[in-house]
């Protein structure tokens, strides 16, 4: 398995002022690198504090690969949709230079109505959008003398340059939520799959994984290219019942910003997004302990949290985990506290050599448990 850590914000000027927060999300990318943790990663939003001081996670990653030397770096995720490619892709083929070849790019769909409304972008295109701007990075960033022609962009002949430091391009992810058909056409694909599993059961997380992996075998893609990533809010603290209150009480306030970010769901509909309309009622509905019980959350001590890390990987297989180590008004010091925790006291089981696995665990032997 690899860990890393994600650095999605859920915070605005009330609870941290932005050069605070990026100090202080630099000061982590740094740490955890000298943590021998595998990557980095944050996010592109707008508008609210969840997300929205990520507007740019090119621009935060170039400033982290200035810093460090080794540790990889992931979007999770840009949005195609809000970028004409031609700029996309040669902005991060130049981060991919500029961190002599450590960039891995996650690519979403959006979900937020707001940030629609605002970049004047039908939601009901979003698929599309998102599969031409993927396709149209990919191709100039392998290519030369590109020619495109999409339903919304066409250019060429054109030749990107700088070319990326890695050959054909940067190893690509794709962001999935609740839609089955996403993690389908990542596996077609080729590409990687990254998953939040805090919003859905275990078993149907299970099932996502399982039709990702089904259609690359079917497409007849090598196994070993396959790659999930799965991201879990974490709060680990020597004492067990001090990790579970630290993350009761940041988990309520993400929760919050979250509602804030996503209430125009009450009023949105798309057939892009089936099922989004119940979303404000989900997030509102979570019960923090009931996460932890069901293995959404990594919380507690670090014996505690190596038990929960074995569980994710006796249903999910080896798989890549992001710990989000940020909420609301954090403190460095917590954040460096449960990373620290970790590195120290729970990552070394699971990546010694001879704890690594080949493949997921059949699904028939894999016990899925609440």
């Amino acid at each position: 398995m690899k860990f890393g850590i994600n650095l999605f914000p859920t915070t605005g000027p009330a609870d941290k002022g932005a050069v605070e927060h990026f100090d202080d999300a630099l000061r982590l990318a740094v740490l955890a690198e000298e943590l021998g943790f595998h990557h980095v990663k944050t996010v592109e939003h707008y508008f609210f504090d969840y997300g929205g001081y990520s507007p740019d996670p090119a621009t935060f990653l170039a400033a982290a690969a200035a810093r460090t030397r080794r540790i990889r770096l992931i979007t999770g995720a840009v949005i195609p949709a809000f970028t004409h490619p031609v700029k996309l892709a040669g902005q991060l083929a130049m981060l991919d230079n500029l961190s002599h070849g450590r960039l891995d790019v996650g690519f979403a769909r959006g979900f937020l109505p707001d940030e629609f409304a605002a970049f004047e972008i039908p939601m009901d295109e979003s698929r599309e959008r998102f599969e031409e701007g993927v396709e149209a990075c990919e191709r100039l960033w392998a290519g030369e003398d590109v020619v495109f022609g999409g339903r919304f962009h066409r250019f060429g002949p054109v030749t990107l340059l700088p070319r990326p430091a890695q050959r054909p391009h940067p190893k690509v992810l794709v962001a999935a939520s609740i839609t089955p058909e996403s993690c389908e056409a990542a596996g077609r694909a080729g590409r990687g799959l990254m998953l939040v599993p805090s919003i859905n059961k275990p078993e149907r997380t299970r099932e996502m994984i399982d039709l990702y992996w089904r259609a690359r075998a079917e497409a007849g893609h090598d196994p070993a290219g396959g790659e999930i990533h799965l991201s879990y809010s974490s709060y680990l603290h020597e004492d067990a019942a001090a990790a579970r209150e630290l993350g009761r009480g940041y988990s309520a306030h993400t929760n919050a910003k979250m509602v804030e970010a996503v209430s125009a769901w009450a009023h949105t509909s798309s057939g892009d997004y089936d099922g989004y309309q119940r979303i404000v009622a989900k997030v509102n509905s979570a019960n923090f302990d009931k996460q932890v019980d069901e293995g959404k959350a990594l919380v507690g001590s670090p014996e505690q949290v190596r038990a929960q890390v074995r569980r994710i990987r006796e249903w999910y297989g080896d798989c890549t985990v992001s710990l989000q180590v940020i909420s609301g008004n954090m403190p460095y010091e917590e954040s460096a506290r449960t990373m620290r925790l970790f590195a120290r006291e729970v990552m070394p089981e699971f990546t010694a050599p001879e704890a690594s696995a080949t493949a997921p665990v059949p699904e028939s032997e894999a016990v899925l448990t609440g």
